[in-house]
């Protein structure tokens, strides 16, 4: 993977736009085009596949959330930073997506395995030059549901078969959406 850092070459690629710019539709951001999670610092970083989630308005401020297994080094870094981006892919690059969900990067190098430039922000967070979409977030909450709280028996019986094991509990990260960056035509 071939690193980059300076945020001129950053400019160069993605234009800022405001949260309700966002053209996509957000079932399809959320539930089939997959976002790669990222957290950490440029010198040390993890991303991870995402699986569900959402956008919309808490606090009157836009703002992400997804859920994550609590065993996932990403979280463990978001929780450290308290800052992540999410980002979006052409399809053409579903393969490495897909290669960034299929192993931990706290017991492995994926970062440097995966075929992706990672390129830093202006605000100093990480993601990719091949993402189309860019979401920067500033961590606002992680919480955790409590199956008393959820009142269909199929949301209770997913949380039962999602919760057999402490390394498989899901936590909810709500982030305050602070910038938004589209990739530029060529």
């Amino acid at each position: 993977m071939k690193q980059h850092s300076a945020s001129a070459n950053f400019e160069s690629l993605f234009n800022p736009i405001s949260p309700e710019e966002i053209s996509d539709n957000v079932f399809t951001l959320v539930g089939k085009i997959l976002p790669v999670i990222t957290a950490g610092t440029p010198e040390h970083y993890n991303s991870m596949t995402g699986s569900g989630g959402g956008l919309g308005l808490l606090f009157k401020k836009p703002v992400t959330w997804c859920a994550m297994r609590s065993d996932r080094y990403t979280l463990e870094l978001i929780e450290k930073e308290q800052t992540y981006t999410m980002s979006y892919f052409p399809k053409e690059y579903k393969e490495q997506i897909l290669f960034l969900g299929s192993k931990s990067g706290r017991e492995s190098i994926k970062m440097e395995e995966v075929q992706l430039t990672s390129i830093q922000t202006p605000s100093g967070n990480v993601s990719f030059e091949e993402a189309r979409l860019i979401i920067e977030c500033r961590l606002t909450q992680i919480t955790m549901p409590d199956p008393d709280d959820f009142y269909t028996q199929e949301a209770r019986d997913y949380l039962k078969e999602a919760y057999k094991s402490p390394n498989d509990y899901r936590k909810y990260v709500f982030g305050e959406i602070t910038h938004v960056w589209e990739k530029k035509e060529v």
